[in-house]
């Protein structure tokens, strides 16, 4: 039962979020690469957690004797160790698996699969966080389940999608202008990092400033206006040409 319950409610922030953004795809991508894109965001997430984990450690040995300031130690970790791995894995499963298919035919559909794939490695996220915070089940535990579930669909989850929406947009952007392609993603990943370290540090710093929860919140905004600035610019051109793909 704990583990159901921990599976649906870690599951739901990344299914609504995916609902409402395959809703923005004037021709709906096939279901069944919707999926596989999607579970391979939630494999990725595996690959993301083991690398985070060895760069904790690393920096941790490294840093025995504390002469990394706080500062520095902060943006090794945030920004390079979690931030710019996970945004760069993510897109590594749509360059792989997606770009060369006949399915990405549409400059939208870098949009769409670079979220898929953000909100299955977001869904894996939930279900671990929430297994290692229900130890048993009661009412109690169901709706601190709940509330958890629902911050995170409004947090970390809708920041994921939002982050690799950003992406998506520079790396249509990137095919639409294939002299300017490695230029192009490189900028979406550093500013898709920029915003997730930013908005990751200033998260784990509310404990002790409250003044804190200004920063992800204009992040959200941020992201949520360039997102959809993305889609609607996008849309307005009909199709990728197959040879700017290759």
């Amino acid at each position: 039962m704990t583990y159901f319950i921990c599976i649906f409610f870690g599951l739901a922030p990344s299914l609504i979020w995916l609902w409402v953004y395959l809703q923005k795809d004037i021709h709906p991508e096939p279901k069944k690469t919707i999926l596989k894109i999607f579970l391979s965001g939630m494999l990725i997430g595996l690959i993301a957690g083991g690398t985070e984990i060895i760069i904790w450690k690393s920096l941790n040995f490294i840093n025995e004797g504390n002469f990394i300031p706080p500062f520095i130690f902060s943006i090794l970790y945030y920004f390079i160790g979690v931030a710019f791995i996970e945004e760069f894995l993510k897109y590594l499963v749509v360059k792989e698996e997606i770009l060369s298919s006949s399915e990405f035919d549409e400059p939208t559909d870098a949009m769409i699969y670079m979220i898929t794939t953000a909100l299955g490695f977001a869904a894996l996220e939930n279900i671990l966080i929430l297994l290692s915070s229900l130890k048993t089940f009661t009412f109690f535990t169901l709706f601190e389940t709940a509330v958890i579930s629902f911050f995170r669909f409004a947090g970390a989850t809708f920041l994921h999608a939002l982050c690799s929406g950003l992406v998506g947009f520079f790396l249509a952007l990137s095919i639409l202008k294939p002299t300017k392609r490695l230029w192009l993603i490189a900028s979406g990943l550093t500013i898709a990092t920029i915003l997730h370290g930013l908005y990751n540090s200033s998260i784990m710093q509310l404990d002790s400033n409250f003044y804190f929860i200004n920063i992800p919140i204009i992040i959200l905004i941020f992201l949520v206006l360039t997102v959809s600035f993305g889609f609607k610019k996008l849309k307005k051109i009909k199709s990728i040409c197959e040879t700017n793909k290759k």
